[in-house]
């Protein structure tokens, strides 16, 4: 089993940065392709970035391309996203994920699943 812990949620006015953890007890991180995802209020859960177990590929949603970079230290077990120019649309609670089966967007192939941390964007 793993168990995913995020922090690093906050509260932030537009334009700001915020950066996002994802830890990992237990189990090692590094054979997983990891993913970010995020829910806000009345929406559906939507992909934002995934890194492949290596770190060698990631890739992104269009909407937070050029702002937003996922990265991993397979040392530490740690998954991170720097987020920066933060809109008011990035307001949502963000969660990471782990799977096997690729660096992918799809959800339904992440298998573990952490909490999640709240991030709100002011105007």
């Amino acid at each position: 089993q793993v168990q995913l812990v995020e922090s690093g949620g906050g509260l932030v006015q537009a334009g700001g940065s915020l950066r996002l953890s994802c830890a990992t007890s237990g189990r090692t991180l590094s054979s997983y392709d990891m993913g970010w995802f995020r829910q806000a209020p009345g929406k559906e859960r939507e992909f934002v970035a995934a890194i492949s177990w290596r770190g060698g590929s990631t890739s992104y949603a269009d909407s937070v391309k050029g702002r937003f970079t996922i990265s991993r230290d397979n040392a530490k077990n740690t998954v991170y996203l720097q987020m920066n120019s933060l809109k008011p649309e990035d307001t949502a609670v963000y969660y990471c994920a782990a799977t096997k089966r690729g660096a992918v967007r799809y959800i339904p192939v992440y298998d573990y699943w952490g909490q999640g941390t709240q991030v709100t964007v002011s105007s």
